[in-house]
């Protein structure tokens, strides 16, 4: 199944990550081999800022910074509707280029 990414969409993008203290958001805390950091996976709640023809999206933080991703990518996926409620202040704003 192929899902469609247009220009103004929010997306997750689940990225692992590893550190001595998971912040608050981390998720699957798993602890490393000899104990000294943990793995986990933190959510990043990102918008669509461009498709490109080779299907790799330009995606935008809530800080500004600017990502490129493969639309194929498993750790990504479309919002789910009750996502957009309660994280919506974790989503980038619109740009007026977007609407």
């Amino acid at each position: 199944m192929s899902t469609r990414f247009q220009p103004g969409d929010v997306v997750v993008y689940s990225k692992q990550k590893s550190s001595l203290h998971p912040g608050q958001h981390a998720k699957d805390i798993q602890p490393a081999l000899h104990g000294d950091s943990y793995y986990y996976v933190v959510e990043k709640f990102w918008r669509v800022v461009a498709v490109q023809p080779d299907r790799t999206l330009v995606v935008r933080t809530r800080r500004g910074k600017v990502h490129t991703l493969a639309a194929c990518d498993p750790n990504l996926r479309r919002v789910h509707w009750w996502e957009r409620l309660l994280f919506r202040h974790r989503f980038p704003p619109r740009t007026l280029d977007e609407c």
